[in-house]
């Protein structure tokens, strides 16, 4: 048994975004503090908690003796936000103490855990190291919003997003292609792409929509009104949501293990060739190829 396996072990699952696969993870909380939308099961297995300090100073002193090389740090579970900016701070800190050359702190957030925090409090935040706020608005559509039982509105995305911004922190957005099926898959796409262009995220991701719970589930969120897209139409969606984006410097991906066509890109230089490499796949297996 070494060190590591000895004194420190993370309480499972853990989950983090692709862009923090090399990150330093250190588990502020456990699960989710919402752990209710349609769509996910990521958390459903844990009882949402707040770790205690000492217990986070622990995790982090030894993650910063195991990687002393580490440059970013991701704050789990699913979303470190909801506590005060005060113990966010002491965490903070705590890694800045123990770390000696991390670059970015980064953890997934609610909107509204930002809204209530002030602005002088993200700012704080900011510069005590936290630099990235993953956001999943899944929709920028409020009928979707409410189906997937997201607990946020279109408002109060755009509100938490650009009060992020305003405080120096940049966020990384994402969207769940298919998320209303063929009913809502205009507005889906439109509606969300109005709000990356109100509010400008430095990243921007796109996932496909996944049922663990079983389409019988997820159907009866929608009234029944849900019938999944097919894979040529959502495509066809996400055409849709890139067409009218129209913010510069917006790294884009779409290389999500749910995702079966890969996208990469910056918006809005790159916009017309991600659209040509949708219009040529859809090309590709309508020809049989």
């Amino acid at each position: 048994m070494d060190f590591m396996t000895r004194y420190f072990s993370y309480d499972e699952p853990v989950f983090r975004p692709p862009a923090e696969a090399y990150s330093a993870i250190v588990q502020v909380t456990l699960g989710c503090s919402w752990n209710a939308c349609a769509f996910c099961e990521m958390y459903r297995a844990k009882r949402f908690r707040v770790r205690s300090l000492d217990a986070i100073r622990h995790d982090v002193q030894i993650l910063a003796w195991h990687r002393p090389d580490a440059r970013k740090v991701f704050l789990a579970d699913g979303n470190a936000m909801v506590l005060s900016a005060n113990q966010l701070i002491q965490v903070l800190h705590e890694i800045e103490r123990q770390f000696g050359r991390i670059q970015r702190v980064s953890s997934y957030a609610l909107p509204r855990d930002i809204l209530s925090k002030s602005e002088g409090e993200l700012k704080a935040l900011r510069k005590a190291g936290l630099k990235l706020l993953y956001v999943g608005i899944e929709t920028g559509d409020d009928a979707l919003l409410r189906y997937i039982n997201k607990g946020e509105t279109r408002q109060s995305t755009i509100d938490g997003l650009l009060k992020a911004h305003a405080a120096g922190i940049d966020t990384s957005v994402m969207i769940i292609n298919g998320l209303g099926g063929k009913l809502y898959s205009e507005q889906h796409a439109l509606h969300s792409a109005a709000v990356i262009n109100q509010t400008a995220p430095r990243f921007l991701s796109t996932l496909t929509l996944g049922l663990p719970f079983g389409a019988d589930v997820y159907q009866k969120r929608f009234e029944g009104s849900y019938v999944p897209l097919a894979p040529l139409e959502l495509w066809d969606e996400l055409a849709l949501f890139l067409q009218p984006i129209q913010v510069p410097g917006t790294i884009f991906r779409s290389d999500h293990a749910s995702n079966s066509l890969i996208l990469k890109g910056t918006l809005c230089r790159d916009k017309e060739k991600l659209l040509a490499d949708i219009a040529a796949a859809k090309r590709f297996v309508r020809s049989g190829s």
